[in-house]
């Protein structure tokens, strides 16, 4: 009996269909001798995470019950180089294959697939960097522009009204946790007002000096 394979087929939007991919799956299956465990499909924008049949598909890997992956493009299964290398290990660890219907056979043990995943690894890294510098760029652009960062007065409505409070509490001793839950706001909130006034008083001493 041949290796069990999960066929997966993804499109994007809703007026697409999966019938080509899972056409094409099934007779690359055949060629290859796999027995098909199954076809799923889904429509997903590719760089969403929120996918059931991926993650159903993994599950299957995990457990044992399938081989093989097939997916006609590595673009129907990788939401990023990242997010492909990462499945990569896991299919690794687990004993499972990622094959595309283009012949690339994503084997981890193998040559082939270490030189593959360092590949990955460094265009994962190169995505990266260009993010980093992409979200730096665009800060400066905004800031140019006037935009500013972070909180304003006017935009902590709630944090603002329950400061008085919140301070008093701490004075008392009770701690951010239980003033959180007594206020029905986050921990972080009353740290983020305790921060706040703490530097609202060193500023007022430095200037009295």
């Amino acid at each position: 009996m041949g290796q069990k394979a999960a066929l997966y087929c993804r499109v994007s939007t809703a007026d697409q269909t999966c019938a080509r991919q899972e056409v094409d799956l099934c007779a690359f299956a055949k060629r290859r001798g796999y027995k098909v465990a199954g076809v799923w499909k889904e429509t997903a924008s590719g760089t969403k995470d929120d996918r059931v049949k991926r993650r159903a598909v993994l599950a299957l890997a995990q457990s044992g019950e399938v081989d093989v992956i097939l997916v006609t493009e590595l673009t129907r299964w990788g939401r990023s180089t990242l997010d492909l290398l990462h499945t990569l290990n896991d299919l690794q660890a687990w004993g499972v294959s990622l094959i595309a219907q283009t012949g690339l056979q994503f084997d981890l043990s193998t040559p082939q697939g270490k030189l593959i995943a360092a590949m990955m690894a460094a265009l994962a890294e190169f995505e990266r960097d260009l993010l980093r510098e992409r979200v730096r760029s665009g800060i400066a652009s905004a800031q140019a522009r006037g935009v500013v960062f972070g909180w304003r007065p006017g935009q902590r409505i709630k944090a603002d009204k329950l400061e008085p409070k919140v301070l008093r509490l701490v004075a008392a001793g009770q701690s951010y946790r239980q003033i959180g839950r007594q206020l029905d706001i986050s921990k972080n909130t009353v740290l983020e007002i305790v921060k706040r006034n703490r530097a609202n008083d060193a500023a007022n001493e430095r200037r009295e000096l």
